[in-house]
């Protein structure tokens, strides 16, 4: 499908942006990361349109009709769930809206971030010292999470790519992923129980926020620091849908 219109959710009302697929070089293009952000290899995503923001703690309670958040307020990330309860919210938004929202791959997660691959350190820029103007850390956050979107958008139109909350994505941790990723559109399915988390907190130092960082945590596991953000499956209804 060749439209970039952003989707609105009439459910929810969660923004969706386009994102064009194509081949990026995935992993620790900088040279400074972790063992495991490696080996640097190509990917080849198709189309698919991902949140503007992390899912807030309105659109959770409007599929859940209840708050598990520890923070207050409706514009905030949700946070306190488990990838588990991530699954239970995808399954009942899919059925309300008869659409296909899912976590995005690890694969997904990082060419967004990226400005669709571009060579990003961090989501919006490579320049340690504008990292504040795009995500909220330990430096800057006050130790407390804050209203999604306040800080400046990458080259996407994505907002929080980087820091406010960890965001839960679809694949198994494995530390040595990258050595067996396929070209085209990796998510890796075996390896552990830990499932993958991406982006950073308002807790964690702007290192642990870099867009080729990996971290890991039990799928039951839960926080005031984690949360997520979807991803909806390009297809023709969507375009039939968007263009009546």
């Amino acid at each position: 499908m060749s439209h970039q219109k952003d989707y609105t959710c009439p459910i929810t009302g969660m923004v969706f942006v386009f994102v064009k697929g194509g081949c990026y070089q995935m992993g620790d293009v900088f040279g400074d990361g972790e063992p495991e952000e490696r080996p640097v290899h190509k990917v080849c995503l198709d189309d698919f349109y991902i949140g503007k923001y992390p899912v807030t703690q309105k659109e959770w309670i409007e599929v859940m009709g209840r708050n598990p958040s520890l923070s207050t307020g409706l514009h905030y990330p949700v946070e306190q769930v488990s990838w588990y309860d991530v699954q239970e919210f995808i399954n009942k938004l899919n059925m309300q809206t008869r659409k296909k929202y899912r976590l995005p791959t690890e694969a997904e997660w990082e060419y967004a971030c990226r400005s669709g691959g571009k060579d990003e350190k961090w989501g919006g820029t490579s320049d340690e010292d504008s990292v504040g103007d795009y995500a909220w850390h330990d430096g800057n956050s006050g130790m407390m999470p804050h209203p999604v979107g306040q800080k400046r958008p990458n080259g996407l139109g994505l907002n929080d790519m980087s820091g406010n909350v960890w965001e839960w994505v679809e694949d198994v941790y494995d530390e040595n992923a990258y050595t067996k990723h396929s070209v085209k559109s990796p998510v890796c399915t075996e390896g552990g129980d830990n499932r993958v988390m991406r982006g950073g907190s308002w807790r964690t130092f702007p290192k642990f926020e870099r867009s080729s960082y990996r971290s890991l945590n039990d799928p039951h596991f839960k926080d005031f620091h984690i949360g997520f953000r979807l991803v909806l499956e390009d297809n023709l209804l969507d375009f039939l849908l968007f263009n009546v």
